[in-house]
């Protein structure tokens, strides 16, 4: 572990694996400490890194070590020679989730995984995919990428029209509309109060065909339905700016909040979906009476749910 640009209490973690056409591929893992063997494992969205300290300050006050990834090609796993963002498959960031929660398991008898945005739909697939191992005890999913924020008539047409581009141009620019406007929301320099860096965060991100594809391919193994087999706690905002002059201080301005609590119920088994008046896209990020409500939300599924699992409660393999 080397420190981390968030200060003092961080140290990061590079790890490495195998090439892929583009080159040298890494992850990073971020750590701070707390008493005890209870961790929470954060992945962040699309074009994002974690930033959220105070995030991890919520986590740490109620004994839970914080680690975070800054997934392939995002944040400060970028190397020079990458495509931001990019990505055939989100199966693609599989090996990081296993080799960090491999890390992980070593200290720590529970495990949170925290997904948000695009994180969100590749921690559930991942978890998903491990279930009955007994790696992790519980998912909290903060405004989850489930379904395309178009209507359904445009994803019935636009799906097999990007997969077949993708197939001949997986690089090829999608012609995507710009999350600018969230990011001058959220970033203090503008008109938010979080500060981040716009290099890693960017006002603009690219969308190319072949993630596109990837993500379209990921919605449709959630929608045909998951069984994750520990509990799961999904939270969204209760509207979503969809217009140009609908408010972006108070809604989620990413995602079609209403889609993300319909496809919620297709995560597995026991799922319990908050909607938090006011949110924002990440939920952390907004304003602090909203925030307050968010974190005392989650504070009571963790101590109905998490708190009450050790090792002696929940043996490895078992639900």
């Amino acid at each position: 572990m080397e420190p981390d640009v968030l200060g003092a209490d961080y140290e990061a973690l590079r790890l490495s694996f195998e090439d892929d056409g583009e080159g040298e591929v890494v992850a990073t893992l971020v750590r701070r400490r707390a008493p005890g063997r209870k961790a929470v494992l954060y992945v962040h969205g699309f074009v994002d890194y974690f930033f959220q300290a105070h995030l991890a300050d919520f986590y740490v006050e109620r004994g839970y070590s914080f680690y975070a990834l800054d997934l392939r090609k995002y944040g400060r796993s970028l190397l020079p020679h990458q495509t931001p963002y990019f990505a055939h498959s989100m199966a693609d960031y599989f090996p990081e989730l296993d080799e960090a929660v491999r890390l992980i398991r070593e200290e720590n008898d529970v495990l949170l995984v925290n997904g948000h945005s695009t994180g969100g739909l590749i921690t559930a697939l991942w978890a998903d995919r491990v279930r009955g191992q007994g790696l992790v005890d519980g998912l909290f999913l903060n405004s989850p990428f489930l379904e395309l924020n178009v209507p359904a008539a445009v994803r019935v047409l636009a799906g097999p029209l990007v997969r077949a581009a993708a197939r001949v141009r997986p690089k090829g620019v999608f012609p995507a509309p710009s999350a600018e406007s969230y990011v001058r929301t959220i970033h203090r320099d503008h008109d938010g109060e979080w500060d981040f860096d716009l290099a890693w965060k960017p006002e603009k991100g690219t969308v190319r065909l072949g993630w596109l594809a990837a993500i379209i391919q990921a919605h449709r193994q959630v929608h045909a339905g998951l069984a994750i087999d520990v509990p799961v706690l999904v939270m969204a905002s209760t509207r979503s700016a969809r217009r140009k002059n609908d408010d972006r201080t108070s809604a989620d301005a990413v995602l079609n909040a209403d889609d993300i609590a319909r496809w919620s119920t297709r995560l597995g088994p026991h799922v319990t979906c908050v909607r938090v008046d006011g949110g924002l896209h990440d939920l952390s990020l907004s304003a602090a009476p909203v925030r307050e409500r968010f974190f005392a939300e989650l504070d009571r599924w963790l101590a109905a749910y998490m708190d009450v699992r050790t090792p002696a409660a929940h043996p490895p393999g078992s639900p």
